[in-house]
This record gives structure tokens, sequence and C-alpha cells, in this order.
């Protein structure tokens, strides 16, 4: 059976950017489950979904926060399952405060970081992460990459054929 896919955020404001990690995995055909669950208003609830997280069918977790960004650290340390953090922008520092809060992570409790408000790219290595155990997945995953340097092909061929000025104007 196909692993799946859990995206947790601490608030309802977070959904905008997190939702880019589900479009990358649904358009991969990844099953995933999107919740809010903060590490600090609801902590038993955030710790039990990543502890059950494995039994309930899931492969990775991708945790976006903000700020002091605690969410992805909370889950790491509940979980074996590879976690994948994303900073999310916003406060008086833009998100830098929540990047740095992430990357840093103390020995023994990693925690994968993609670029602020990178959600998008988070879906993507989730979606990598699952394909070393899910041949067809890795295949469709081939396919994307193919169809991202056909896409890079045709700008280039179009730039050539009418020229920056129109290229430009388009």
């Amino acid at each position: 059976m196909a692993k799946k896919a859990l995206i947790l955020m601490g608030s309802d404001s977070d959904l905008k950017v997190m939702n880019e990690a589900a479009k990358a995995l649904h358009a991969l055909e990844v099953e995933t489950e999107i919740h809010v669950s903060s590490a600090h208003r609801v902590p038993d609830r955030t710790m039990n979904f990543a502890r059950e997280a494995k039994d309930n069918g899931f492969g990775v977790i991708i945790a976006g926060a903000g700020l002091a960004a605690h969410l992805p650290g909370v889950v790491a340390a509940c979980t074996t399952l590879p976690v994948i953090g994303v900073p999310l922008q916003g406060g008086a520092l833009q998100g830098v405060d929540a990047l740095h809060a992430i990357v840093q992570m103390p020995k023994g409790i990693p925690v994968a970081t993609v670029a602020i408000n990178g959600a998008f790219n988070a879906g993507l290595l989730g979606a990598q992460i699952l394909a070393t155990g899910d041949e067809a997945l890795a295949e469709r995953m081939v396919r994307y990459r193919e169809q991202l340097a056909a896409e890079v092909e045709a700008k280039d061929a179009k730039l050539q054929e009418i020229g920056v000025d129109a290229y430009l104007s388009n």
C-alpha cells in the first residue's frame, strides 16, 4: 500500500501557503491529509498526530510554522518519520526567524527545511522521499521532471523565434 503524506500547520492562516504542498503531492497522485494543530495551543493533539502517523499509513510529514517555528521540531521529536519544515513568512522578521528556528534543530532530531513559503517544494521533496519505496511514484517523479524540462525548452524555442522584446511584451 502506498504511503500517504501528512501536512500540518499551526493556524488556518497558514493554509494558503501549505496547500501548495498538497498541490504538488496531488499532481503526483500522493494521498494527503491536511490538519491544523498547534505545537503551543494543542500540544497533546500535535504530538499524537506525530506519534500515530506511521501507524496511520503516513510515510512523511510536512509541517509549516512561522515566528518561533516550533511545530516541525515538536513533530520530529515525536516520530522517526521524515519531517520537512516549511518556514512561513510573517511577523517582524518576515519568516527569517522561522527559517533559522527550523534549520537549527539540535543534533539527533533532524528536520529537512525548504525556503520561506516553499511549501510546493516541500511537497515535491515529500514525494521524492515516498518514491524511494514506491516504484510507481518514482516513475511519476521522472515524468514530472521531464515535463519541467519540456517547458523550459518550449520557452527557449519561443524566445528564439520571436525575440526578447516580443517575448517580454506577451
